[in-house]
C-alpha cells in the first residue's frame, strides 16, 4: 500500500499556472521564433545565401499543445538544401558530402534561453 499525505496548500502552483494563463504566449514564443531565424540565417553556410534567407517559422497548436518550430523552404530537385547541409548527401557521381551540424549548435542558445525565462518565471511566483 502506497499512502501519499500533504499538507500546505497547491496556492502558489495555482497562482503560478494562472499567470500562465493569462500571458501572451503567442508573443512570446513570436520572440523566440524570430531570434531563432536571425541565428539560423548567420549560422547557415552560405554559397548563394538563398538556404540563409530562407528560414522562418510557425506557432503551430493541436491537442492542446503549442509548439515553436523553425523552417526552411529552399527546395531543390525535390530536396531540403538546409537538411542536406546538416545531414549530407550523397552526388550524382557516388560521392558523399559530409553534413555539417549548423542548426543545432546555432538554436541552442534559444533553447536555453526559453529554458532560463521559463525556469525564472517558476522561481518568481
Amino acid at each position: 500500500m502506497i499512502t501519499i499525505k500533504t499538507s500546505g496548500s497547491f496556492e502558489n502552483t495555482e497562482r503560478f499556472f494562472g499567470k500562465l494563463s493569462k500571458a501572451n504566449v503567442d508573443a512570446i514564443l513570436s520572440h523566440y521564433g524570430e531570434l531563432g531565424v536571425e541565428a539560423l540565417e548567420k549560422a547557415t553556410p552560405k554559397r548563394t545565401g538563398l538556404t540563409s534567407r530562407s528560414w522562418y517559422y510557425k506557432i503551430e497548436r493541436k491537442n492542446g499543445k503549442i509548439k515553436l518550430v523553425w523552417f526552411n523552404d529552399n527546395i531543390q530537385n525535390g530536396s531540403n538544401v538546409a537538411i542536406l547541409i546538416q545531414y549530407g548527401f550523397v552526388t550524382k557521381r557516388g560521392y558523399r558530402v559530409a553534413g555539417r551540424d549548423y542548426i543545432n549548435p546555432a538554436l541552442e542558445p534559444i533553447w536555453q534561453e526559453i529554458l532560463n525565462t521559463s525556469w525564472e518565471e517558476v522561481l518568481s511566483s
